[in-house]
């Protein structure tokens, strides 16, 4: 539920002038108000005030009702979202993304790399409830993002991902063991993590399929992607004359990739284009879901220059009310 909360509210004890200024105004005022003297009043007791009798007193009314505002304001008043605990239905997923050089082949258009990240992303968008992070590995690997429900910081980390970050090589082993750091310890009962890389495990200090056997320990199911078009790819490199293209041949250890799936009850899928990885939607949204409880937070937002805003026009309102249908001689 949206609500106000101030930066300084110390502030606010300043309005406590707004009283002074009434009492100021009733009593300190009426003293100096000049006075005609009259011999006898009768004949003014039946007389009706007029509306602009009445409303005499209004610019300065006005003017504390500014006043006030104008202390609200400099309290700095913030518009916020108050913390939102919920349950929702959904399973933790973790992408284990190569990103490793080979990614940049392009067989897929406009390179592998770039052609997963944007498969990912409407998977992601797809799976609006839930927990998912993203694991990186080339000859190393690390956390991009940890599980969250913060989709779109999820979407700006995926979309900052680039290949030449880290050490090259494919250590898909050290991808997966991050990887299964991420959810091991997670309430759910689904947990799944979608390995996509397009080559041979050839660097790490933890072996794929070693990482697979610890991850059906913690009933992970994993699902391997080999991304890239069997037989050879364009690989671009740069000369000084400018981009230049080499087919070089495509190898994807299919055998290593389909033994850690299926270790771990999940699938191995060879991806030749895009559409490839909807089969893996398929099959992920088929799996049981469980609570998660999230907390979501928004960001404040500074609303002190409307109070200011209204402070003015109400100044320049009583301005006119003086100057103008109010006005009084001395």
């Amino acid at each position: 539920m949206s609500n106000i909360s101030f930066q300084y509210p110390y502030l606010l004890l300043l309005l406590l002038l707004i009283p002074l200024m009434i009492l100021f105004h009733r009593f300190y005022n009426k003293k100096k108000a000049t006075t005609i003297v009259y011999s006898d009043i009768s004949q003014f007791s039946t007389a009706r005030k007029t509306f602009k009798l009445r409303i005499r007193q209004l610019p300065d009314y006005l003017r504390m009702i500014a006043v006030a505002l104008l202390i609200i304001a400099i309290a700095r008043p913030q518009l916020n979202m108050s913390k939102d605990e919920k349950s929702i239905e959904g399973i933790d997923i973790v992408l284990a993304l190569d990103v490793s050089t080979s990614m940049l082949a392009e067989d897929f258009k406009p390179n592998r790399l770039e052609s997963a990240k944007e498969v990912a992303k409407k998977f992601i968008e797809n799976r609006k409830s839930d927990n998912i992070g993203i694991v990186v590995f080339a000859g190393e690997a690390y956390t991009k993002c940890p599980s969250t429900i913060d989709h779109k910081v999820l979407l700006d980390l995926l979309a900052s991902t680039e290949s030449g970050q880290i050490d090259d090589g494919t250590a898909i082993g050290d991808g997966l063991a991050t990887a299964i750091n991420r959810v091991k310890d997670t309430k759910t009962k689904s947990k799944v993590i979608i390995l996509i890389t397009d080559g041979v495990n050839n660097m790490g200090a933890i072996d794929p399929v070693t990482a697979a056997s610890i991850a059906k320990e913690y009933n992970i199911r994993i699902y391997t992607i080999g991304i890239g078009r069997k037989g050879h790819a364009p690989y671009p490199y740069y000369t000084p004359f400018g981009k230049q293209y080499q087919n070089v041949e495509v190898k994807i250890d299919e055998e290593l990739l389909n033994e850690v799936a299926q270790t771990t009850g999940g699938k191995y899928f060879r991806s030749t284009k895009n559409s490839s990885l909807e089969e893996i939607f398929e099959e992920i949204d088929k799996m049981e879901k469980t609570k998660i409880d999230v907390s979501l937070y928004k960001h404040t937002k500074d609303v002190g220059a409307s109070f200011i805003l209204v402070a003015l026009i109400i100044l320049v309102l009583e301005l006119i009310l003086r100057k103008t249908y109010l006005r009084t001689n001395p």
